[in-house]
């Protein structure tokens, strides 16, 4: 089961990442790791779009409110964290608006995109 929702996961990644592209978005980075002691972890997806940076975190559960629930507070300050710590080490993007989005996935696969998700 774990395998199969983790395969799934990465699925619903690149679903978000094809529908993004389809709405403009250029990518940026994906499964972006940003390293030992920052304490973030994996960034879903990074896009952009004219002079915005988006960090994208997606969800995949059973309805839309499980989905939009998976996000809690301390994923928020995790996907911040990561966000700081990739303008670290790329700072082409430093004169960059940046935003934190959320696509989130039900059973049918079909992506709801939540812009500017929540602010820091």
């Amino acid at each position: 089961m774990k395998k199969n929702n983790y395969y799934m996961g990465h699925f619903a990644e690149k679903i978000a990442l094809f529908y993004l592209i389809l709405k403009g978005y250029k990518p940026v980075a994906q499964n972006y790791v940003t390293g030992l002691g920052t304490g973030a972890g994996e960034i879903d997806l990074i896009v952009k779009k004219a002079k915005t940076l988006i960090f994208v975190e997606v969800k995949k559960r059973k309805d839309l409110i499980t989905s939009g629930e998976a996000i809690k507070p301390s994923s928020q300050k995790r996907l911040a964290r990561g966000a700081q710590a990739f303008l670290q080490k790329n700072p082409k993007y430093q004169n960059y608006q940046i935003r934190f989005d959320v696509v989130l996935f039900t059973k049918t696969l079909w992506p709801h995109h939540l812009k500017d998700a929540w602010r820091l």
